[in-house]
């Protein structure tokens, strides 16, 4: 099969196209024709060796994906060869930049139909973690004021329409030109955080849900009233040391199932969540995406056209 994998750890430059064995189906999984697959901020990170070094290689990043089950493991009953799908790799589990994958039949869900398969590809992660961040860890109500750091991220733009569809009032920040494309995802009040200090305009929030890190993730604990609530997936795999003991700081525990999956085409369906802003690569442009990516300044969600 053909994939885009590195070699070596290193720059966008390390990613290479080309011709790799194909996985082997085991007991429990299935085989997908992978029909697109999104480039997620951990992609490059995987690549730079950021985090723990990677011996097994070539190695095949890429997270989250949409394809056709093209071959059925043993013991799998709920899906029949061509099945469309969409899913989120296991933890541990990446290789989803590749014409074909294996994975787990459990943590995998039908792809809503309506949607065409990149689409699915890149609300599969950020859907995931938006969910799990805003209902299951912020556990966001109606009425409440939530502030979202980095607004036109992915993960960030999912979770302003899914704290909208709760009935929430929300803050969040962006630069200036991403303004437009917040206000339709539904947005009440939007920070270019170049001309303004959102520690200086909001206050009293009940939730902030942190993408950003770095000094952000800290200060953002200044807006919350006594007992708000901090969640951040952008400050490591523990939940932030927070400077105020009125407030909770909490970090979301991302796994892979597929009620949340479900929800994820549901939402998606009703019309409540749109899928993000896409721009559309090739799989052998990789290095140039990975770039991108790196950089962090795009809007929604980078999507690999593999087929």
């Amino acid at each position: 099969m053909k994939a885009a994998f590195f070699r070596k750890h290193g720059g966008p430059e390390v990613m290479e196209y080309g011709d790799i064995a194909d996985p082997v189906v085991l007991p429990g999984q299935v085989m997908v024709d992978v029909h697109a697959a999104s480039v997620n901020g951990a992609d490059w990170k995987v690549r730079k060796g950021s985090y723990a070094p990677i011996t097994d290689l070539p190695y095949i990043p890429g997270r989250d994906f949409s394809g056709v089950v093209s071959a059925l493991g043993e013991g799998v009953t709920d899906f029949a060869i061509g099945d469309e799908v969409f899913g989120v790799c296991d933890v541990g589990q990446e290789q989803a930049y590749a014409e074909k994958i294996a994975i787990k039949a459990s943590i995998i869900a039908k792809k809503p139909k309506g949607l065409s398969h990149e689409e699915c590809a890149a609300l599969a992660l950020i859907g995931l973690t938006a969910l799990i961040s805003v209902e299951d860890t912020l556990q966001l109500k109606k009425g409440e004021t939530i502030l979202i750091q980095g607004g036109a991220g992915g993960v960030a733009s999912y979770a302003i329409q899914l704290a909208k569809h709760i009935g929430a009032r929300v803050i969040t920040t962006a630069r200036a030109e991403n303004h437009p494309y917040l206000r339709k995802l539904g947005a009440d009040h939007i920070i270019d955080y170049n001309a303004q200090d959102f520690t200086k305009v909001v206050s009293n929030c009940d939730a902030v849900f942190d993408t950003v890190g770095g000094d952000v993730t800290q200060r953002s604990f200044a807006v919350l009233r006594p007992g708000g609530r901090a969640a951040s997936i952008a400050a490591g795999q523990a939940a932030p040391v927070s400077p105020r003991a009125d407030v909770t700081s909490l970090r979301p525990k991302v796994g892979r199932d597929r009620p949340h999956l479900e929800r994820i085409s549901a939402l998606a369906l009703s019309g409540a969540v749109r899928p993000p802003e896409m721009t559309i690569y090739k799989l052998s442009e990789a290095a140039a995406a990975h770039k991108i990516s790196e950089g962090r300044h795009f809007r929604g969600k980078l999507v690999f056209k593999v087929r």
